[in-house]
């Protein structure tokens, strides 16, 4: 008779699987690893398929299975993929709340923050999907309410993703917790208000705002590679060519203004950061270029 055949007893079992002799007969009292027969004193004896048995039992409880699961799988109430899938969302959750946590300490320990704002930060990274939704609707609301300015701004900004995605990065709940802080600070509402009221001044049909950037984007941007400086003579036709002959300069030096903020600018990058975009392009140099010329050339 082979090894693999032979009866074992608790003793010999726990020697061949390293599993403690009070674990097998936890196991065997429950039913869930029944003794292949007894020996003529009474004791339990074990065979191959015992010892096969065992070896599951503890892949299962190593992998985190409790009792019950356990029970359940060798008694054929369950499959064990069905008690993984359930094991991997609790596995999934628990890895997200880790990577919160993680977020939180980091920007906690970047900022070298006190007490309370700990508390601020671990609170806003966990909120809920529509707590963190309504924040950013509200924002927006509050800064295109009552106002007819360029409607594709204001669709835009609804529909950019401003939300945490459902496995985020560390640098994602960062950004998160970022943007919020910003969204709700009434300063930065009251600016991008200013910002959308003069764009609402101007009337702008549908599209006109994106199409005035991308232009002062490629026109300045052309002048700057020549090396144009704002306050030379050349800066003047390229106005002219930005603006036509007959803008009111006063005005569109005044809308500049009100829009050059470094907090918008960061408000897109942070909406790039959630949506998992690389980091958008920045124009602010030919905004200033801009704004410069027309100081110099009124």
């Amino acid at each position: 008779m082979s090894d693999d055949q032979e009866l074992l007893t608790i003793g010999r079992l726990s020697r061949r699987t390293g599993m403690p002799v009070r674990t097998i007969r936890y196991w065997s009292d429950i039913g869930a690893l029944p003794p292949a027969g007894r020996s003529g004193g009474g004791y339990r004896l074990y065979d191959a398929a015992s010892v096969a048995r065992l070896e599951l039992i503890r892949t299962l409880r190593e992998l985190g299975l409790g009792l019950e699961e356990v029970r359940r799988i060798l008694e054929r109430e369950t499959t064990v993929a069905a008690v993984a899938a359930v094991h991997v969302e609790a596995l999934d959750a628990q890895i997200r709340t880790l990577r919160l946590r993680r977020a939180v300490l980091g920007t906690v320990a970047k900022r070298q923050s006190d007490t309370e704002e700990m508390t601020l930060l671990n609170q806003l990274a966990r909120l809920s999907a529509d707590e963190r939704r309504r924040i950013v609707e509200e924002f927006v609301d509050e800064v295109f309410e009552g106002l007819d300015a360029d409607p594709d701004i204001e669709a835009r900004m609804r529909r950019t993703p401003a939300d945490l995605p459902d496995d985020p990065t560390p640098e994602q709940v960062d950004a998160w917790v970022e943007l919020a802080e910003l969204v709700r600070d009434p300063d930065f509402r009251r600016h991008m208000r200013t910002v959308v009221e003069h764009n609402a001044a101007q009337h702008p049909a549908p599209g006109a705002s994106v199409w005035f950037a991308r232009k002062v984007v490629g026109v300045v941007g052309a002048a700057r590679d020549c090396g144009v400086a704002p306050g030379a003579a050349e800066a003047e036709p390229v106005l002219t060519e930005i603006l036509g002959a007959d803008a009111d300069r006063a005005a569109v030096l005044a809308r500049l203004e009100a829009g050059m903020d470094g907090r918008a600018e960061r408000y897109r990058q942070l909406l790039a950061v959630l949506g998992g975009e690389p980091p958008r392009p920045t124009h602010v140099a030919e905004f200033h270029w801009l704004a410069e010329a027309l100081r110099a050339h009124p």
